[in-house]
């Protein structure tokens, strides 16, 4: 008879979202709505997670932890400070073609030291402010005034001038060089960002666009799990938290017989492999711990560890099977891995809390712990703070999760349900 491993209740998972919400709902500058990349002293805004925050606040209202006026207010604010902030080709603008700087400062908005305009965080914050346009639907000033603002927004996006003479779309551009020479190739985060520049009403990009992206994808196998490879396990996420991937397909997953939430779940058996073999040696790594990702980290530091030189990093983007692999776990994209695999999420949570009770703090899970490097703590090292970035992936994931809310209300989103089609979508909710 198999024994079934302790889990994380349903009440416990509950707590550890109201606490991660706290984040959004504390470290705001009220004045303009801006979140901050971290925690860390003098830190920045985040763009990314200025969007995370616009999705984060209808959760709120339904949860309970925040009233829908106070919800309206500061979606008011952050959308009227994008809308109105310094646009142009100015080096501390706030935007330029409709994207917006990757860091701002906290308190003018303008850009934050040498930031690009990001392409991808940008498509994180439009669609916020998309979900923002879909939940407050009242035929109220307000609401009327925050569906406006995100269709503005929205519709200012120039996706041509993004893609720069070419099929796919730049990573990005900056005042002082122009665009950065990477594109959104390969399988990534980008998946919302075609859907969403597919979709434009004014600057739209074509089909081909969307065939050029996907014509760069990498099919692996991994420890006996066939998918469509990422090494850092947030890639497999980040796009869901908005869009239900379940029962439809591209042109691509026909021809593979899955679908990208199918997909998602066969990278977290992988990545749950991988911490098996652990080929690096590292401790800690178990069925219950891994969770390999973008994240902060210990570093820059070198140890010697059992005879052998390891090098360790601060935040960095770790990846399976081929590195970087540093010993970092990062209990965030565990938790954003619960619609795919609850199966081996819950228990792996209930053991990171009975085994690290110290990465529990006000805001929820700490981001990151590595139990090889050699600190002061007995168990290795803990993140000290909380990123933006980690934090709406927990309170979005853990929600679609319980309920499905924000996958069902951005099936009302034309634009998603637009982009989707147009990149060859079909099947499922879609119809």
């Amino acid at each position: 008879m198999k024994v079934l491993e302790p889990s994380l209740t349903d009440e416990e998972l509950a707590r550890v979202q109201k606490d991660t919400f706290r984040y959004f709902a504390d470290e705001i500058n009220l004045e303009n709505g801006l979140i901050p990349d971290s925690t860390r002293r003098g830190s920045p805004a985040s763009i990314a997670a200025v969007g995370f925050a616009l999705t984060a606040y209808p959760i709120a209202v339904e949860r309970k932890y925040m009233k829908r006026a106070e919800a309206i207010k500061r979606t008011l604010t952050t959308l009227r400070f994008f809308y109105e902030a310094p646009h142009g080709k100015e080096r501390d603008a706030t935007g330029y073609r409709g994207f917006y700087y990757h860091f701002l400062d906290m308190k003018t908005g303008r850009r934050a030291g040498n930031s690009e305009i990001s392409t991808i965080d940008s498509a994180y914050l439009l669609a916020g402010a998309l979900t923002a346009s879909l939940y407050f639907n009242r035929d109220t000033k307000t609401e009327r005034e925050i569906r406006t603002l995100a269709e503005l927004l929205y519709k200012r996006a120039d996706w041509h001038w993004a893609q720069h003479g070419a099929l796919t779309v730049s990573h990005g551009w900056r005042p002082e060089r122009g665009f950065i020479k990477y594109r959104w190739t390969g399988y990534s985060e980008a998946l919302l960002l075609y859907i969403l520049g597919l979709a434009s009403p004014t600057f739209p990009l074509p089909p081909e666009s969307y065939e050029a992206w996907t014509r760069t994808y990498q099919w692996k196998n991994l420890y006996g799990h066939e998918f469509l490879y990422a090494g850092p396990l947030f890639i497999h996420h980040l796009s869901h938290m908005w869009i239900d991937f379940r029962g439809i397909q591209d042109e691509y997953m026909r021809g593979k017989a899955i679908n990208y939430f199918e997909n998602s779940r066969r990278a977290i058996y992988a990545q749950q492999a991988y911490a098996m073999r652990n080929p690096k040696k590292f401790a800690g790594y178990d069925r219950f711990r891994w969770g390999i990702t973008a994240t902060d980290g210990p570093g820059p530091a070198e140890q010697r560890i059992n005879g052998r030189r390891v090098r360790f990093f601060d935040y960095k983007a770790r990846s399976i099977p081929y590195g970087p692999d540093d010993g970092t776990l990062a209990p965030w994209a565990v938790v954003a891995s619960l619609p795919f695999a609850p199966e081996v999420v819950l228990p792996s949570l209930q053991r990171l809390n009975k085994d690290y009770p110290e990465i529990t703090n006000k805001y929820g899970f700490k981001c990151s712990y590595n139990p090889t490097f050699k600190g002061k703590k007995r168990k290795g090292w803990v993140s000290s703070g909380y990123f933006g970035l980690d934090q709406g992936p927990i309170v979005m994931m853990i929600e679609n999760y319980r309920s499905g809310f924000i996958w069902r209300l951005m099936r009302r989103c034309p634009y998603i349900v637009e982009g989707l089609r147009r990149a060859g979508f079909r099947g499922g909710w879609l119809g």
